[in-house]
């Protein structure tokens, strides 16, 4: 008897699990059009859907037997889980949106789970929780639309970086000016690359001085034209950045997280040297990126630590180089 209580609720749990599932399925297929209205980056569907597949899969599954609340926080996970595994199975996100969607979901996810929990504890009334539900179902559909005036942002976001390297500034110089191929050994693993940002390649510089162009190249075809507006030797570097948008395929990086797309953008970049004696020079390196969402607050946490990260392994591959020369010039 016990087994058969144990079974049925097992299959209580699935069919939960699943109309949660199918549920952000749907919604995922159906924004994924791209139309005007109805955008993946937006609030109604990066928040409110995982919250709502939360909470239709607690609803379903307390529906007719009340679960340890701990449930509550966990259940509303597989249905989200297995949403992220099927948009990536089927190409429509690459790994940096997933990765960046993860965290948020699952705390949304939590938090309808929890609500659901709580309304079919606390209310009685069978007609108003399922009122609840319908609103909870609806309200992705009945957000998105109106959400961009009152949400939408252009944030410029300006990331800065710096390392201590033992060599000259016309050492330094000579090795950000131009920068010659960039080996796979040379780089140190990352946290950004993993998830599918593309590693550094090479810069190359037309002419110096102001209004040379650096093509500066990274892999899976991703290209920056960097016009140099600032040209200080041994002092000051700067460039305004173009991107290659057209040329950047959607393996390397989809189209809500590419360069120079509607979300997203690289403006400049920025060396500067100081020399702090004794044979050392601290390498500056700035950049100004653009972040145009409707949740920029969280958008630019994931935007702000992958231009650091990705400034930091470039700003590495110059100190070694840099150190390697000297000490061969020494020796």
């Amino acid at each position: 008897m016990a087994d058969d209580r144990y079974e049925a609720n097992l299959r209580r749990i699935g069919f939960g699990v699943t109309v949660g599932f199918v549920y952000g399925a749907v919604l995922r297929f159906g924004f994924g059009w791209e139309n005007k209205v109805f955008q993946v980056v937006t609030l109604g569907f990066v928040l409110l859907t995982p919250f709502a597949m939360g909470f239709i899969t607690v609803f379903v599954i307390e529906r007719r037997r009340s679960q340890r609340i701990w449930t509550w926080f966990l259940y509303p996970w597989i249905p989200v889980l297995a949403g992220v595994a099927g948009a990536g199975i089927m190409l429509w996100e690459g790994m940096i949106c997933i990765a960046m969607f993860i965290p948020i979901a699952l705390v949304a996810a939590t938090v309808g789970g929890v609500a659901a929990g709580l309304i079919g504890r606390m209310v009685r009334s069978r007609a108003s929780r399922n009122a609840s539900l319908v609103c909870v179902v609806c309200l992705p559909l009945l957000i998105t639309p109106v959400e961009h005036p009152l949400f939408s942002q252009r944030d410029l976001r300006s990331v800065e970086s710096s390392i201590d390297i033992k060599a000259s500034p016309a050492l330094v110089w000579s090795n950000i000016e131009r920068v010659p191929r960039i080996q796979t050994s040379e780089l140190e693993p990352s946290w950004s690359h993993a998830i599918g940002f593309p590693n550094p390649v090479e810069a190359t510089l037309s002419k110096e001085g102001v209004g040379g162009v650096r093509n500066a190249s990274f892999e899976g075809g991703v290209l920056f034209i960097e016009t140099i507006d600032i040209w200080q030797p041994e002092h000051r570097l700067g460039f305004a950045i173009q991107a290659q948008t057209d040329r950047i395929p959607n393996t390397t990086l989809d189209e809500h997280v590419r360069v120079g797309g509607q979300y997203f953008d690289v403006l400049h970049g920025d060396y500067e040297l100081e020399s702090l004696g004794h044979g050392i020079t601290r390498l500056h390196l700035r950049s100004l990126h653009r972040v145009s969402t409707d949740l920029n607050w969280y958008a630019h946490l994931w935007t702000d630590s992958i231009m650091q990260n990705l400034q930091v392994r470039i700003l590495r591959v110059i100190r070694q180089r840099c150190e390697q020369a000297e000490a061969h010039e020494q020796g």
